[in-house]
């Protein structure tokens, strides 16, 4: 029987062929396309859970982060000095006018500290008859029952901090602190007070982008008391009729709607941060590309069946014509003729019209392309000629050293010299390896020139054996170290940079190194360095080009290491072999 079947479809026409290859072909592309498509929608949900779980996690650390700075800020009031003598001036007179004008003093103090800070609605200090000195930009006097709260979780506290949760008088979340007399260190109690932070005003700045998409935000405190509650409507969210697991998101019905769940838990308040997402809101566009995207498919699958069954015959009767015709020429024949048949002006056509101009013009071609190289050859020279003459410059500045010396600028003198020097070494390109004391000169007229530039900020040093000056190292393989620590090391810092260049001798090579003690970098930045994936800040030669030179001269078991801790510095190593010293 299969036998039978691929027989039949050998002696098909090539027309009736193509048209099934086609279908086999445009199926074999749907079934792969839908299930990437598939798949890729699938990944495309699990990323949209992860950004809102992360989206949820960025706006809880920047509240978070937010909150112990309104700690920090309850530390440094309960704490300064200016306060606690207000305070226990307070509890020593019993005159109502001192006490007036200790309290605006308190006051006073407490707007310097920070009661005009963002998020700070007002600063609340209560001496040891629980009467209030308060300062800030919305300021409220509190219920009986806010202020019995304050002062419970204040002594419980002992001196540390404790955040209480908005409440119908006061929407306001509050960092309250006991305040304890400790310049005599007795600790004795010397009033409490109280930081009103605007939670609305914190989050809505900080979740603004939550807003955007029409998500609803909640945090709950640790006995599931509203803190924060973006929109209404959703008085009953609790984090326990809704959180099942330890997943961070979950999807949920609410009142008859779906609804995507995002949570998160903090360690520092044990507050619980959640956020309400329409499933509509995040799912629905993709629903909708999903079911365009498969009728998409279907209907191009049925319109290029219908439009290969067309075609495929005025395709399919050119081809054989031009595979005739490349027979002929494979067997030598050159005189071929174009058979009784129209040729057309589609891409079929153009294929006999190529075909007869490709014979025609491939010698033509050959010789086109070697005059092509020979010009590219000339042309390259021509642009050689054309630059700038680096001897021209190299005079030019010879002549500004000797006018430096005759005018008695020595620095200037000295500048040009070594810049001349450095110049002569870089234009002389006919040696790969130069004598290691010729590569120090390079280094020390460098330094010479930076020398001026950064004085006393720039301290360097070399420890080279007197036994190693005479080997050969590759040209330019040591000053780029030298002007990288520069660079890296002493331009990235305050102070003085030391810069220390030591070569040493082991049993079978040579270790050129260049150590700093500037700021250092991190170890993935190191590897791009290495790699040559970064965007150098200068126009000199790359520490990449450095290794690939030494490797393709001596081998990939030399070359250039480098080692940096941040605030510790970097150290650049360049290995060559020993018994290359001449």
């Amino acid at each position: 029987m299969i036998n039978k079947l691929r027989l039949q479809f050998l002696n098909l026409r090539l027309k009736y062929k193509m048209v099934i290859l086609t279908s086999l072909v445009l199926l074999a592309f749907s079934i792969g396309g839908l299930s990437i498509l598939q798949y890729a929608f699938h990944l495309y949900n699990k990323e949209i859970y992860r950004q809102s779980a992360q989206a949820l996690q960025v706006s809880a650390n920047s509240v978070e982060a937010e909150l112990k700075k309104m700690e920090r800020l309850s530390y440094q009031i309960a704490t300064d000095t200016y306060v606690q003598t207000y305070l226990l001036d307070l509890s020593k007179t019993d005159s109502s006018y001192i006490q007036f004008l200790i309290g605006n003093d308190l006051r006073t103090r407490l707007l310097h500290i920070g009661a005009l800070n963002k998020y700070v609605q007002s600063i609340q200090v209560y001496d040891q008859h629980n009467k209030e000195y308060a300062s800030g930009n919305l300021m409220r006097n509190l219920s009986e029952e806010r202020l019995v709260m304050m002062k419970e979780a204040a002594e419980k506290e002992k001196g540390g901090v404790s955040w209480l949760s908005p409440m119908d008088q006061d929407q306001t979340v509050m960092a309250v602190r006991a305040i304890r007399e400790y310049n005599d260190f007795t600790f004795e109690q010397l009033g409490f007070m109280g930081i009103r932070v605007d939670i609305i005003e914190l989050m809505d700045e900080l979740t603004r982008n939550v807003k955007e998409q029409e998500t609803n935000f909640f945090i709950f405190d640790q006995d599931e008391q509203p803190i924060f509650t973006s929109t209404s409507g959703f008085e009953d969210v609790k984090p326990s009729k809704f959180i099942e697991h330890d997943a961070g998101y979950q999807m949920i019905r609410y009142n008859g709607e779906r609804y995507f769940l995002t949570y998160s838990e903090d360690n520092h308040l044990d507050w619980t941060y959640m956020i309400l997402t329409p499933y509509s809101n995040l799912f629905t566009v993709i629903t909708q590309a999903r079911t365009a995207v498969f009728l998409t498919y279907f209907v191009l699958f049925l319109l290029m069946i219908f439009l290969g069954s067309k075609f495929t015959g005025t395709i399919v009767n050119p081809i054989e014509s031009l595979n005739k015709k490349m027979k002929k020429v494979q067997t030598g024949d050159m005189t071929y003729g174009d058979e009784d048949m129209e040729i057309t002006k589609d891409e079929a056509g153009e294929m006999h019209e190529n075909f007869q101009k490709m014979m025609a013009q491939i010698h033509y071609l050959i010789e086109e392309n070697y005059k092509k190289q020979l010009l590219i050859k000339e042309s390259e020279f021509n642009a050689l000629q054309a630059q700038v003459n680096p001897h021209f410059l190299y005079n030019t500045l010879d002549s500004i050293n000797w006018s430096a010396k005759i005018a008695g600028e020595q620095k200037i003198s000295q500048m040009a010299e070594s810049l001349g020097f450095v110049l002569r070494a870089s234009i002389n390109m006919k040696d790969t390896m130069i004598p290691l004391k010729e590569e120090i000169a390079i280094v020390d007229h460098y330094i010479t020139i930076q020398s001026y530039r950064f004085a006393e900020r720039l301290a360097f040093s070399k420890d080279i054996p007197e036994q190693l000056v005479s080997i050969f190292v590759p040209k330019f393989i040591i000053q780029p170290l030298v002007e990288n620590a520069i660079r890296y090391g002493l331009q990235e810092m305050i102070g003085t940079c030391t810069i220390q260049l030591v070569i040493i001798e082991t049993e079978d090579t040579i270790v050129i190194t260049v150590e700093d003690n500037g700021p250092g970098m991190e170890e993935a930045y190191v590897k791009q360095i290495l790699s040559g994936d970064f965007q150098p800040k200068g126009t000199g030669i790359g520490l990449r080009n450095i290794n690939d030179r030494v490797q393709l001269l001596f081998g990939e078991a030399y070359g250039l290491a480098m080692k940096s801790d941040i605030d510790k510095g970097t150290v650049v190593s360049i290995t060559l072999p020993k018994e290359d010293r001449n």
